[in-house]
């Protein structure tokens, strides 16, 4: 086994060989989570430069194909940490442009069709089934294996292999069933098979294989915190910590009322989870409560996961290594650019977890005045803003979306790529997303926007190459200005 030859003799020809074999099916996982040809490059080098540092560690039983897979999950979770909620907005968006547009009948949907509508829920499917099942089908349908070489891979006979890919198969039929995808797992197993893996780049092998021998050595800084992120990612995934003691949650209770008791062990386990792993299917699973806690992977970075994606409710949410302006944020609903804190704010980083039914941000904001003594409330004040005005009319760069294609979003380093936009839209993810005081759209334009900007991401002042390229590309012009606007102001309770 060339993994096994690898680790043993740090041999380049047997890891050039590994990268050969397995380069597609880690761009393929990269490119359906983050849509961006290069951005899944980087991940891919990332994927193998972890496999490369960690290949000694890796069992005699490790599923090399599946533990690729779920790497490849992790860096493009952390690439893309900043833009979960509005990418799954964009999924759920595209499948109901699909139900709705009731022109293709599921019975009668071709290839394509089917294909279309499963990838993109397709990896985080297969992240919700447990190993051995995920295992399974990646080698069956992703490696195209007989099931006889999926049983001897697993340890299990072919009768044995057939059965759990069987069920494994009907699992992710109802996954998608419940996302509006409606078809046989038949079709499913033959559609997936026929496009789940799409060729890399040539080139790109050539430059994996060089970064990974290295371990990395020569990897730019992005690649390099992609990597660092992920393999944080893994090593929560892997712990085991036994839950000895319970959390003291607040429990909902009927519709109103909220009330102080101690998770049991069980219950325990399925809250830390969340807060470890960052899943979706975490988060579906716990009970509902809401934590407010000081951080415990506060050296971890900022992670935030939702679940039941929707323009007006966000569903359960996590948040871990959050500063305590994201909290109130959450709990009022306001941006972060227009929180005016006090001077003895709460410092440091904390812990969110909101799975409650009902009344989430009322329990949230009861939450913060219990805890740390602050309430907020509304008020029309002059502050330092942006107006974003027509500089050029009709300038290239942006231009309508005729063809009501998917809301999305993509930051990147050195870019930002935006469709079915409105203007307002823009200037609030630009106050958010970088200036962090309010952008106040006076450009007058209507309607819904498409563009593709780009700056020098090394630059050392970003916003200045931001303004730049929003005048020059979009012929938009961030003027400094002082308005009267609605800010939420932070005092101690009385």
């Amino acid at each position: 086994m060339r993994l096994r030859e690898y680790a043993g003799s740090n041999s380049g020809e047997a890891f050039t060989a590994l990268v050969s074999r397995h380069v597609n099916l880690v761009y393929s996982v990269a490119l359906r989570q983050v849509r961006d040809p290069h951005l899944a490059e980087e991940i891919t080098q990332a994927v193998f430069i972890i496999l490369a540092r960690k290949a000694e560690s890796l069992g005699q039983k490790t599923i090399l194909s599946g533990w690729l897979c779920r790497t490849a999950r992790y860096v493009s979770a952390n690439a893309l940490t900043t833009q979960r909620r509005r990418q799954r907005r964009e999924q759920e968006a595209y499948m109901q442009s699909i139900l709705n547009d009731g022109s293709v009948a599921p019975s009668q949907a071709n290839d394509e069709d089917i294909w279309n509508r499963i990838a993109p829920l397709l990896d985080d499917a297969l992240g919700r089934l447990v190993q051995k099942d995920h295992d399974a089908l990646v080698l069956r349908f992703f490696e195209n294996k007989s099931l006889g070489e999926v049983g001897a891979a697993i340890g299990a006979s072919e009768d044995t292999a057939r059965m759990r890919v069987n069920r494994a198969l009907e699992k992710l039929r109802k996954i998608f069933t419940k996302r509006g995808v409606t078809s046989t797992a038949e079709t499913i197993a033959g559609t997936i098979s026929a496009n789940s893996i799409q060729a890399a780049p040539v080139a790109l092998a050539k430059s994996v294989t060089a970064m990974a021998v290295a371990k990395g050595a020569t990897a730019s800084i992005s690649t390099l915190t992609l990597i660092q992120g992920a393999l944080k990612i893994m090593a929560w995934t892997k712990m085991k910590t036994a839950v000895t003691v319970g959390i003291t949650a607040i429990l909902a209770i009927g519709t109103t009322t909220a009330v102080v008791k101690t998770v049991e062990h069980h219950k325990a386990q399925q809250i830390e989870n969340c807060f470890a792993h960052f899943e979706t299917a975490d988060l579906d699973k716990a009970p509902p409560v809401l934590i407010l806690r000081p951080s415990r992977y506060a050296r971890q970075g900022d992670w935030i996961i939702t679940s039941k994606m929707d323009m007006h409710d966000y569903g359960k949410v996590m948040r871990r290594g959050c500063t305590f302006s994201e909290i109130l944020s959450s709990a009022y609903d306001f941006g972060m650019e227009r929180i005016i804190l006090p001077p003895d704010a709460p410092k440091g980083r904390f812990d969110l977890l909101d799975t409650l039914n009902a009344h989430k941000a009322e329990a949230l904001r009861e939450q913060i005045k219990k805890q740390f003594g602050y309430i907020a409330h509304p008020e029309t004040r002059d502050a330092d803003v942006l107006i974003l005005k027509v500089a050029t009319p009709g300038a290239p760069g942006l231009t309508t979306n005729s063809a009501h294609t998917a809301y999305t979003i993509n930051w990147r380093s050195g870019g930002l790529a935006i469709t079915n936009f409105t203007i307002s839209d823009i200037a609030y993810s630009l106050a958010v997303g970088n200036f962090l005081i309010p952008v106040i759209d006076e450009t007058g334009l209507t309607g819904s926007y498409d563009f593709d900007l780009h700056w020098n991401g090394r630059a050392n002042n970003q916003n200045l190459e931001i303004e730049r390229a929003l005048k020059e590309q979009l012929g938009l012009d961030l003027v400094p200005a002082r308005r009267s606007v609605e800010m939420l102001v932070v005092d101690k309770a009385k």
